[in-house]
This record gives structure tokens, sequence and C-alpha cells, in this order.
């Protein structure tokens, strides 16, 4: 019997949410959009995706609303994609299933998230022990983990190396300043 393609026959939220973030590389297209990579060369070399699969991804995302495609340049015309509210609540699955990776599949951690207003680093599902508040994306700061690579090869790898807050755009190129969220 041929491996099926959806989970039509299922009557779960999991698959119903499998089917919109399920695919190989969707959430770490997701990850990155988050982590403030917007265009389309800045995952396409970040994550070593296949140039056809990237644009499918994006696609997709953009059709769910999980990403908003935005002109950024007019000529030659260019975009950039802007994670939206819905992608956003995406979030704490991403920290999750990181976090389980992690403590179940070994590795030192690449980054650590850290409550930007009080400096403590969050707890295992989002909340500041300090403040005893579940921290909004846009109130965390990303730095560098132990396991995390201090000399990467690619530009974003490079413009990720340092403590910066979540959804902050990645400046890969001087003088190529993108918009805050």
């Amino acid at each position: 019997m041929a491996l099926g393609k959806d989970y039509a026959a299922q009557e779960c939220s999991i698959a119903r949410a499998l089917e919109v973030v399920g695919e190989r590389w969707t959430l770490l297209v997701i990850r990155d959009a988050l982590y403030g990579v917007r265009r389309y060369n800045d995952f396409l070399v970040h994550l070593g995706i296949p140039r056809a699969v990237l644009a499918n991804r994006l696609q997709a995302l953009t059709a769910e609303g999980i990403l908003e495609k935005r002109r950024y340049q007019e000529s030659p015309p260019r975009d950039e994609y802007v994670v939206t509210d819905r992608g956003i609540a995406l979030w704490p699955a991403l920290r999750a299933l990181g976090i389980w990776g992690r403590e179940h599949l070994g590795g030192e951690p690449l980054r650590t998230f850290w409550h930007a207003d009080c400096g403590t680093e969050l707890g295992p599902y989002g909340a500041c022990p300090t403040c005893g508040t579940l921290v909004a994306v846009q109130d965390i700061d990303m730095r560098p983990g132990p396991g995390l690579d201090p000399d990467p090869a690619d530009p974003v790898s490079r413009a990720l190396l340092g403590t910066r807050r979540l959804l902050q755009p990645v400046e890969t190129e001087p003088g190529s300043a993108q918009r805050p969220v």
C-alpha cells in the first residue's frame, strides 16, 4: 500500500497542523524567519535548501498566512518574507521541539533565549523565572550557546553570532539594513 500524502482521514488537530507545517524544511524556514531571516537568498544560503523546495515552502507558508510577502525593492523587484502573528504563534512549538531534540538526541545548545527586559534565561516553556511571566517573542533575546560554531561559513550564520532580538531583521550585506518588524 502506498504511503498517503496527507492526513485527510485523521480527525486530530496535530494532523491538521502537520498539513501546514509537517513537510521537510518547513519548520526550519519558520525558525529562520523568527530569527530574522527575511530574504530568499538568505534562507537559501543559511539552510542549504534546494531552490525549488524553498520557493514551494515560502509560497505555502505565505498562502497559509504564516509569512507575509512584502516588496522591499522595486527595480529589480525583490520581496522579503515577514513572520505574521500566526507564524509567531508557532514559537512555543519550535522551542519545545528544540529542547526535546537536545535532551533526547544530544548536543550542546546552539542558542539560548533570554528575557530582554530583565536579562534572565527563559525556562523551558518560555516563561521568565525572575518575572514569572510568559515572554512575548518580540521581547526575547537570542544569544550564542556553547555549541555554536564561532566562525561559520555563511553570512546569515555570521549575522546570527551575537546577541540579537528575535524577529529583528538579519543584515547580511553592509548597508542593507532591513526594516524592523
